[in-house]
């Protein structure tokens, strides 16, 4: 059975844990890079990840984007809301039915 990672900064992610979600805190980008791959080759099906490490580790997660496990979501820090994660999935509806659904709503 896969599971559901929770990768971030431990003061935005260890909240995760008490709805059984498996968390792994970060300290810099290369810990989170490290345990990224580790999680993605793993047993682990969906992956979220905190928009302020996300935004520093584009580069690896973009490899990920065209597979289809796991799924890699964004999802807003302590420190607040960067738009980041909005933006992902408007991007896969945007692919997935070939038109903007929120065309003039922003």
């Amino acid at each position: 059975m896969y599971k559901i990672a929770v990768l971030g900064a431990y003061d935005s992610i260890y909240g995760f844990a008490s709805l059984g979600l498996d968390t792994f805190p970060v300290s810099d980008p290369e810990d989170g890079e490290d345990k990224l791959k580790k999680l993605a080759s793993g047993e682990y099906a969906v992956i979220y990840i905190t928009e302020e490490l996300a935004a520093q580790l584009t580069h690896e997660i973009n490899k990920f984007r065209e597979q289809q496990l796991p799924a890699i979501i964004l999802i807003p820090g302590i420190s607040g809301n960067t738009g980041a994660g909005i933006q992902g999935v408007k991007k896969s509806v945007e692919q997935a039915v070939g038109s903007d659904i929120l065309f003039g709503e922003e």
